[in-house]
């Protein structure tokens, strides 16, 4: 099981969390915004060294970009030109390190739903969010059908599995079946499941139920970025990437992790699991049962299937 699992780099290539996290057998590391070309040599070797694949949350190199995000959907000529030429430089530089997968927030901007209160999600940039009354789904649809072409084409040419990782969703995602019709013209792009991003929405947004868009997209899944929040009564966030336990009850405010993996389980058995939690937060001792409480989840979630 600890094959399809995975770690986090991000800033820097931290031996620290390499040699507590990182256990013989993982799939792989996922790696983002990187410093120095030093951090990004040590990746290389490390994964040359112990075997494992690296997967590329966009952009490794932290500068390259004005914002971390591309803006692939923006209707801005220029910054929509800007974000295919941003990717396009990266995914030559990356060429070298031969990722197993490259991965994107999509859709961004985000399109968010104007009957939702959206001031408890974060954005590091106004114009990384517009409102639906403002974007048409006809727009959508367009720039969305340019795009899954495109890094179709790049994922072929440079050897990678494009990864689109949901942002928050609006009704043009989960009410059609246009992303769905996409994924499968463009059988080589997949998706990565945001358990912390879906959980939010779920609670925040009165219009968006979790179970039902996981249901709906777990068979495109190529990774599940896991770590679970726990939000009050009011909808305010208490704590945020804690790694998963078996004993972070949902009536308490926590996510329902085991769900949303028994549900990933019925209709994908090929997602890699990557940990994006803080696990400082944590023992060893409760790192490692996160560890095997996700492995046991996964197996019985595949022969319960």
């Amino acid at each position: 099981m600890k094959n399809r699992f995975m770690i986090g780099q991000y800033g820097s290539f931290d031996y620290n969390k390499y040699h507590r996290d990182f256990l013989p057998g993982f799939y792989g590391i996922e790696a983002c915004l990187f410093d120095s070309e030093q951090d990004i040599a040590n990746l290389a070797k490390e994964s040359q060294a112990a075997g494992f694949q690296i997967g590329v949350h966009f952009p490794l190199r932290a500068g390259v970009t004005a914002l971390r995000d591309a803006q692939f959907l923006s209707s801005d000529n220029a910054t929509r030109t800007q974000a295919y030429e941003d990717v396009e430089r990266e995914l030559a530089f990356l060429s070298a390190l031969k990722p197993s997968y490259v991965l994107f927030h999509y859709p961004k901007p985000v399109i968010l739903d104007d009957r939702a209160d959206w001031s408890g999600w974060r954005f590091d940039d106004p114009s990384e969010h517009v409102f639906e009354s403002a974007y048409s789904n006809e727009k959508f649809r367009e720039e969305s059908h340019a795009l899954f072409e495109w890094l179709s084409e790049q994922g072929r040419a440079y050897g990678f599995t494009p990864v689109l990782e949901f942002d928050a969703l609006n009704r043009y995602v989960y009410l059609t079946n246009e992303v769905e019709d996409l994924l499968g013209k463009h059988s080589n792009i997949k998706l990565c499941l945001d358990t912390a991003r879906l959980y939010l929405q779920d609670r925040i947004d009165p219009h968006f139920d979790a179970k039902t868009v996981i249901r709906k997209f777990a068979k495109h899944a190529e990774t599940i970025h896991l770590s679970n929040f726990q939000m009050d009564r009011n909808n305010k966030v208490i704590q945020k990437r804690v790694p998963v336990q078996p004993d972070l009850d949902p009536s308490e405010g926590w996510a329902p992790i085991a769900d949303y993996l028994q549900i990933i389980c019925a209709e994908n058995d090929r997602f890699k699991v990557m940990f994006e939690h803080q696990s400082q937060l944590v023992s060893d001792q409760e790192l490692y049962e996160c560890y095997r409480w996700v492995a046991e989840l996964i197996r019985s979630g595949r022969e319960a299937g």
